[in-house]
């Protein structure tokens, strides 16, 4: 045990290395999957497989912080993910508030990204009460992906470009005329930010699942078969080096 420690450790600082020849990702994304798989392969509970898939979203940020990645946008709750149980939602509700007010409290700058008037008033209005009381010291700004569908995300932002435009009194040609790429996006819910570079889904699946779908359109992907609660910062590493290692030709 203590010699595959050691060379884990070898491996990882030779891999951190290795990177520092590179640029990094500027906005890299996450889909944390696996939580409830971890669980029953643990044998522990559905919230316990939660809770421990929040301690690691802490990790991977300070693991970005550390590498000098800027933007990240994690997902930890989708529109789809509100037809659980309601159980099961009553516990994810009090981790993810209890997780924002822990990046919140590691200084990093929170961004909610999504629809957070699906969340029970309650919920939004302490997260609210949290994010009035922040103060950020890191450089890390990590957009919290809560109510998110990318669907969603884009019927929302062509809707305030439409309701804009009817606002200043244009006619239906002038706002159908007013739709383009550019307008849209600067009403998505990540407007004035990169679009991601490497998103990053574990637990084996192979899929967008509509997380980032406007951004994404250049994004690379990198999948892993580890549930969520078993990433270690060794995976962020080989993610981050396999990154590197492509030729983004952007169609060209």
């Amino acid at each position: 045990m203590g010699g595959d420690g050691l060379l884990y450790r070898v491996y990882e600082r030779r891999l951190a290395k290795e990177l520092e020849a590179y640029d990094l990702p500027q906005h890299l994304g996450v889909i944390v999957d696996g939580n409830r798989r971890w669980a029953r392969a643990t044998g522990a509970t559905t919230a316990e497989g939660h809770r421990v898939g929040a301690v690691k979203i802490l990790d991977f940020l300070s693991w970005c912080d550390d590498l000098d990645i800027p933007l990240v946008t994690v997902w930890m709750l989708s529109t789809d993910n509100f037809r659980r149980p309601p159980e099961e939602l009553e516990a994810l509700y009090g981790i993810i508030t209890d997780l924002v007010e822990q990046i919140i409290e590691a200084g990093y700058h929170v961004r909610l990204t999504g629809s957070p008037e699906m969340l029970p008033v309650e919920v939004r209005d302490l997260i609210a009460r949290i994010q009035g009381a922040a103060e950020t010291v890191s450089s890390l700004t990590v957009n919290v992906a809560i109510g998110y569908g990318g669907r969603e995300e884009i019927v929302d932002a062509v809707r305030e470009l439409v309701r804009e435009h009817g606002a200043n009194g244009d006619d239906p040609d002038q706002i159908a005329e007013a739709i383009s790429i550019e307008s849209i996006g600067e009403h998505l819910y990540t407007r004035g930010q990169p679009d991601p570079d490497l998103i990053i889904r574990t637990s084996g699946e192979q899929r967008l699942s509509g997380f980032l779908l406007w951004q994404s359109v250049h994004s690379e992907y990198w999948f892993c078969e580890t549930y969520w609660p078993g990433f270690r910062r060794i995976d962020l590493l080989r993610a981050l080096r396999d990154f590197c290692k492509r030729e983004r030709r952007y169609g060209v």
